[in-house]
C-alpha cells in the first residue's frame, strides 16, 4: 500500500510562483515513476509533468518552461515548481505513483491563479 500525501497549493496572482510536494510512504518511492496530474472544474484530468525512477522527466505542452518536476528519494518526495503560473494553471493537483501496475493518488490540492 502506497499513502501519498500533498502540501504547497494555494492562491496566487498571474505571474506568481508555488511549489507542491507529495510524500509517498508505503513503497520503494526511488524505484516508482511519479507524476502530477490537475483537473480543472468541467475538464478531464491531465497528466502535467512525470518522472521517471531514473530520473527522466516530461511535461504537457502547456507547462513546458514553466514547470518542474524532481524527487528527492532521501525523503521520499516529489516536487513541482511552478512558474510564471497563468489563471489557466488553475485546477486541484494531484499527486501519482506508478508501483508495479498499481496506481495510486493522493486526495488533491487546489492551486488557484488569480488574473
Amino acid at each position: 500500500q502506497v499513502q501519498l500525501v500533498e502540501s504547497g497549493g494555494g492562491l496566487v496572482q498571474t505571474g506568481g510562483s508555488l511549489r507542491l510536494s507529495c510524500a509517498a510512504s508505503g513503497s520503494a518511492f526511488s524505484r516508482n515513476a511519479m507524476g502530477w496530474f490537475r483537473q480543472a472544474p468541467g475538464k478531464q484530468r491531465e497528466l502535467v509533468a512525470h518522472i521517471t525512477s531514473g530520473g527522466s522527466t516530461s511535461y504537457v505542452d502547456s507547462v513546458k518552461g514553466r514547470f518542474t518536476i524532481s524527487r528527492d528519494n532521501a525523503k521520499n518526495t516529489v516536487y513541482l515548481q511552478m512558474n510564471s503560473l497563468k489563471p489557466e494553471d488553475t485546477a486541484v493537483y494531484y499527486c501519482h505513483a506508478l508501483v508495479a501496475t498499481m496506481h495510486y493518488w493522493g486526495k488533491g490540492n487546489q492551486v488557484t491563479v488569480s488574473s
